[in-house]
């Protein structure tokens, strides 16, 4: 993962992996409520996870847009 400035952990990665593959699938990113059932976690855990992905450069995030998740 050596293009994000910094280390993903290996739940960022999953989660990450995950979007990816609803991007290729869907042609379009899953919601948060998706994107938490399928990983099995609570929504604060995963925006709290999100954060962190757009903070290492791995996601760009969409301020009020329901499926506002991109790969950076």
């Amino acid at each position: 993962m050596g293009r994000y400035r910094e280390y993903l952990t290996e739940r960022q990665e999953q989660i990450l992996r995950h979007i990816r593959m609803a991007i290729t699938g869907q042609g379009d990113a899953p919601t948060v409520a998706e994107l938490a059932a399928a990983m099995g976690m609570q929504p604060s855990s995963l925006h709290y996870q999100l954060r962190e992905l757009e903070t290492k450069g791995a996601i760009v995030r969409e301020p009020h847009r329901h499926r506002g998740i991109r790969l950076a």
